[in-house]
């Protein structure tokens, strides 16, 4: 199974290439009645489901399966986060696949309160989800790079949303404490490997002065199947690069 994951606009005709199994996106910003009469977006062999935020132009997910799943969830039961389309997930048998996109705390204390809130209400959900025996993917911009190794300029963003010691803190606990894995890290521990690039220096993307934000975390038994990752950066979509990461996971899997 291929499973991508990105934040990113203009991603289409690149991803017609890749043959991949889940497409999971972020902030799409437009709702689906705005694009339903274009094919670009509707695309054959792929069963296409958004989360759109309220607020027209604003967040949103979508996933995107070559399999019609067994059920759809498009809310996480935090109000703010679902009137915002932050999460949508998809089951296929006994495997759930999420898109997911934390709020950024970059724009001022009202967003980073929001930000934590949201970190501590879905800390409570994967706790909730370590106990189902189902085997969970969560695919996502998560705004927030872990280690000293996930973003350039580490020493001078140390105050900064998505370096604080809160949020990398937090994630320890997600990886260590309740024991979900960081797949793309199973196979690529090299430093320099971002996803995220700032549009405000027209140089970042070149130089690569980047932020590892963008995540795919999965159950502790998918550690073994977690076959080849990567970033890609062959094209430019955006301010975000594609993650992508094979398993060794067959529909036969699924449909036992």
């Amino acid at each position: 199974m291929r499973v991508i994951t990105c934040n990113v606009n203009g991603i289409f005709d690149w991803l017609k290439k890749q043959e991949a199994d889940v497409i999971c996106l972020q902030e799409i910003k437009a709702q689906p009645d705005q694009l339903i009469d274009d094919p670009t977006f509707f695309p054959p062999h792929y069963h296409v489901y958004w989360h759109a935020a309220e607020k027209k132009g604003y967040s949103g997910v979508a996933i995107y399966t070559r399999y019609k799943p067994d059920n759809v969830i498009t809310d996480i039961g935090l109000p703010f986060a679902d009137a915002e389309g932050r999460f949508i997930q998809i089951d296929l048998g006994n495997l759930s696949l999420v898109s997911l996109y934390f709020p950024s705390g970059t724009s001022g204390p009202e967003r980073q309160a929001y930000k934590i809130k949201f970190m501590a209400y879905f800390e409570a959900c994967l706790k909730h989800y370590k106990t189902t025996g189902r085997e969970y993917i969560f695919c996502g911009d998560w705004n927030i790079a872990h280690t000293t190794i996930d973003l350039e300029n580490w020493k001078s963003n140390q105050k900064s949303s998505g370096f604080l010691p809160v949020e990398r803190a937090w994630l320890d606990t997600v990886f260590d404490d309740i024991g979900f894995v960081d797949a793309f890290r199973v196979l690529n521990k090299q430093a320099e490997q971002y996803t995220w690039w700032s549009m405000r220096s027209k140089t970042a993307w070149d130089r690569n002065v980047g932020w590892r934000i963008d995540y795919q975390i999965v159950s502790p038994s998918l550690r073994v199947k977690i076959q080849e990752v990567s970033i890609y950066r062959e094209e430019k979509f955006s301010d975000h690069a594609p993650v992508i990461i094979d398993y060794a996971i067959s529909h036969k899997d699924w449909k036992r």
